[in-house]
């Protein structure tokens, strides 16, 4: 791909207004197109894993994130597979239609969904499984009115296998992920997460390969941990990303730092992203606190001029 795919659906999707009046083009045309692409609109949501603890513990479930979310003025949620309280079996209709009809209520939008999966193995059974169980939570995904699923890669390298060839299971097995999402209407969504693929330049190979609408990027800052400067890396993955994850902490070479939200915001910004930003809480503590601290410090940042 030469350009991202934003750049090219916003060129299809502003071809027509400025065809219909030609004396737009020109200086004029520019200008238009500069002020509508600039209109940047960001929604923000929380990731389930923040509440992990809670979770397992039975302290919260994902109705009671959704009321956090709402009471801190969050657009949307994400809601893990692991979370929903048939797993690992498929949620049921009466439970899907119950957090989508709260989330209405709240005036929140499920935006996500995610599973583990791994297609970082030699077994091509286990891997059509988990192609299978993908399939089945785009359906999920799609009654619940959510409009990407995250996947991962996988951890680990099979013995006797080269990278290169590992990169070829994963890439058609996302190409069949996303043949699939494209018939339900779900983006099927790489996360970049310390896993087999650790660079941008990596991560930009398969989704390029992969070629497809439907198979998109959230991109994780605290994923990109091999490298001098994460910030770099995201600079390089923000045209892909599709839906953006920040922590609270990045990486320089495996070094846990404090994430540096003015440089997250410039990037966010510089990119004209109009989608989501999604906060999630991996450290001790209350995590309620820290998301609500996570989201004031972002948009303290975001919002300057």
């Amino acid at each position: 791909m030469k350009n991202s795919r934003r750049d090219v659906i916003k060129k299809f999707v502003m071809a027509p207004f400025l065809l219909s009046f030609p004396n737009l083009w020109g200086t004029t045309a520019a200008t238009v197109y500069r002020s509508k692409s600039n209109a940047q609109r960001l929604q923000y949501s929380v990731n389930a894993y923040s509440f992990n603890d809670e979770f397992r513990s039975g302290e919260m479930n994902l109705f009671d994130m959704m009321e956090f979310a709402a009471d801190i003025g969050l657009n949307a949620v994400d809601l893990t597979a692991y979370y929903f309280s048939s797993y690992p079996n498929l949620p049921q209709k009466p439970e899907i239609f119950a957090l989508k009809k709260r989330a209405l209520e709240l005036g929140l939008n499920i935006s996500w969904t995610g599973i583990r999966n791994n297609f970082v193995t030699a077994d091509k059974e286990a891997r059509n499984q988990d192609i299978k169980m993908i399939k089945d939570w785009l359906d999920v995904s799609s009654d619940i009115g959510s409009s990407i699923l995250r996947i991962f890669t996988g951890r680990n390298q099979p013995k006797g296998y080269t990278n290169a060839q590992v990169k070829t299971w994963l890439i058609d097995a996302f190409k069949e992920c996303a043949q699939y999402g494209s018939e339900v209407g779900v983006i099927a969504a790489l996360q970049n997460h310390n896993e087999f693929l650790f660079t941008a330049d990596e991560v930009i190979d398969i989704i390029e390969r992969v070629d497809s609408e439907w198979f998109g990027l959230i991109l994780d800052i605290s994923g990109l941990r091999t490298t001098s400067d994460p910030y770099a890396e995201a600079e390089k993955l923000a045209p892909y990303a599709n839906y953006w994850f920040i922590k609270e902490h990045v990486y320089y070479n495996q070094v846990k730092t404090p994430t540096d939200m003015q440089k997250m915001a410039a990037i966010i910004k510089r990119h004209d992203f109009r989608g989501y930003v999604s906060f999630e809480s991996l450290s001790d503590g209350n995590p309620k606190t820290i998301i609500k601290d996570m989201l004031a410090e972002f948009k303290k940042e975001y919002d300057k001029g």
